[in-house]
Parts: structure tokens; sequence; C-alpha cells
């Protein structure tokens, strides 16, 4: 059941965070091919590092719906022309898909780093190299800062995420409902901290 559960949640973020990709690559006029990397490296890289940290063959090489689902995403973003929507609704659809993959990898990060026996520390770094490797391995690719360095409450997002797993594993309530409610309060959290403009201070 947690295994079916794990590639619901991996999906969503495939769908999400290849959709962030795509508008990212089109906002930095890439052409073609790289649009489709960009989305890809977002989309996929978080995991195939992690998988690699986990000793294991990356997941998006030994199973099919990984590309499936990245490719039919930047089809039907594509064909949709969602790229050309006006600029406010551009954001929010950026904001929206980020966010939600942002919160699934999370999700997948933590729950294989627990399958794996990690103590609390392992789980906190798997779910936030799950979530943000693919996306600054994009940054670094397309020569920007990455976001979650700069970000308002992006990284911090991850991290509350992997405790509140941790958590409910180590109280033994760890399951599909109590997954879905840390999901559901992580992506509201992260919409309402872009909202009011949250931000972790800095060292002047």
């Amino acid at each position: 059941m947690m295994l079916d559960f794990f590639i619901v949640t991996d999906i969503i973020g495939i769908i999400a965070f290849a959709l962030s990709g795509f508008l990212i690559g089109v906002k930095n006029r890439l052409d073609v091919l790289g649009i489709f990397i960009a989305a890809s490296l977002t989309a996929l890289g978080g995991g195939i590092i992690r998988d690699s940290i986990l000793s294991s063959t990356p997941f998006a090489f030994t199973s099919f719906y990984p590309a499936l689902t990245l490719t039919s995403t930047i089809a039907i973003a594509y064909l949709s022309k969602i790229y050309k929507k006006a600029s406010i609704e551009q954001k929010w659809i950026f904001v929206i898909s980020d966010t939600i993959g942002l919160v699934a990898f999370s999700i997948t990060g933590a729950l294989l780093a627990i399958d794996a026996g990690s103590n609390f520390f392992g789980i906190v770094v798997l779910s936030f190299i799950t979530a943000v490797g693919g996306g600054v391995t994009r940054d670094i690719m397309i020569n920007q800062v990455p976001t979650v360095l700069i970000s308002d409450f992006y990284g911090s997002i991850t991290i509350i995420v992997a405790l509140c797993l941790a958590s409910l594993e180590a109280l033994g309530y760890l399951n599909e409902i109590s997954i879905l409610c840390v999901s559901i309060f992580s992506i509201l959290l992260r919409l309402f901290a872009f909202k009011k403009h949250w931000k972790l201070p800095k060292l002047s």
C-alpha cells in the first residue's frame, strides 16, 4: 500500500516539477532541447541523486512511468500554450506547480529514507536532496543562483515535511492519512508564506 502511495506521490511530483522546469526554460529563452533538459533535470534530477546516495539504480532508469509522465507533461504544456498566459497568471501557475512538486518529492525522499532505516538526519537530508536537487542542477546549468538559496521559505518546507514524517514514524502514526495531512499542510504553508512574503533572516 505504501509503495502505491509512493508511486502516486512520485508521479504528482514529476508532473509538477516538469511543468515548473518547462516554464523556467521558456522564461530563460532556451531552445526546444534546452527546455526539455531543464524540465527533465527539475523533475528527475533530485530522485537520481537520491537513489545514487542509497546505492540503488535510479528509479527513473528502471520504471517506465517517470519518462512517460515527463514527456506527456511537456507535450501537454506545449500544446496548451500555457507559457503564453499573462505574466501574473503564469507566475501563480509556476508557484503552485513548484510547491506541489516540492512537497511531493520531499515526501518520496523521506519515505525512501525511512524505508532504508535512516535516522532523523538522514531522512531530512534525503528529503531535501530529492526535493531541490533537480532544481539546483537546472539553475547551475542555466547560470543562475539556485532558487533554494534565495527564495523565501522554500527549502524550509522540505525540512518541515521531513521532520513531520520522521516524527510520525517514530511515534508509530505514519500512514496514508497522516502523510496526506502533512502534504496538505505543507502546500498551504508554502503558498501562504509566498503570499505574505515570508523570508528567512539574512546576515548583513
